[in-house]
């Protein structure tokens, strides 16, 4: 067979292209090539035993994630970090792997300070009655797993939860950043940046936020969510100062 079109050697070629992206991601976002600093694409192939091509590859991802960008005759250069994408979810996942940790869950808890209020007054005055009831069978879903150490499943019901708060805003932009929400709630949870169960007054809420949607209750719908919020910063004031 013509090993170009072998899908076994498609397959080691992705495997080393998803390994090095691996590698080089969280070395980027976590200061060990800092901004400025050039990357060859023959000395990483040497140090990481792949091909130039499985470079090239995860070079390409990480120029689409604006963390660096390719100059010729000089190298692979690390972009300074206020130019990084850094809503992208994969950039997000990487610093939350790394020692900046608690800055970037701080920061990106207080973007949902600042978004999901709002999203969540604008689904009670639009959600749709199909909406509604998805909102509600997520908060009774999240308290249905809120007890036991069941962390898995209530991060997977908590997640949907917001991604439907977004969506039912109506507004596309708002929608976007249910990726982001996903991203911090699931490295609260990894990291253990969250106690072994939820707090049961944060559970409640968010059964009070999906009864206002339903009631189009806007301006409890966006307090409540504010409550939220904020209860999850003060959450990082102890777990991770």
């Amino acid at each position: 067979m013509d090993q170009r079109t072998d899908p076994r050697t498609d397959g080691r070629q992705a495997d080393l292209h998803a390994t090095l992206l691996a590698a080089l991601g969280p070395a980027i976002t976590g200061g060990e090539h800092p901004p400025g600093a050039v990357l060859r694409t023959d000395a990483l192939a040497e140090r990481f035993g792949v091909s130039r091509t499985a470079v090239r590859e995860a070079v390409r991802v990480l120029e689409s994630l604006r963390l660096v960008e390719s100059r010729r005759r000089l190298g692979v250069r690390v972009r300074p970090r206020e130019e990084w994408d850094v809503l992208a979810p994969q950039v997000i996942r990487w610093r939350m792997a790394g020692a900046d940790r608690p800055r970037q869950l701080r920061s990106l808890t207080t973007l949902r300070s600042a978004i999901e209020p709002v999203a969540a007054g604008l689904a009670a005055r639009l959600a749709t009655p199909a909406q509604c009831a998805e909102v509600t069978a997520l908060a009774m879903d999240m308290v249905a797993t809120s007890r036991g150490g069941r962390l898995d499943a209530y991060l997977a019901h908590d997640i949907a939860f917001h991604r439907a708060v977004l969506r039912a805003s109506g507004n596309e932009m708002f929608a976007r950043l249910g990726d982001v929400v996903a991203e911090v709630l699931t490295a609260r949870t990894r990291h253990g940046v969250m106690f072994p169960d939820p707090d049961p007054a944060a559970v409640t809420l968010h059964v009070r936020v999906a009864e206002a949607v339903r009631t189009g209750d806007a301006a409890g719908a966006e307090r409540l969510t504010r409550e939220i919020t904020e209860g999850a910063l003060r959450e990082l004031d102890v777990l991770a100062p």
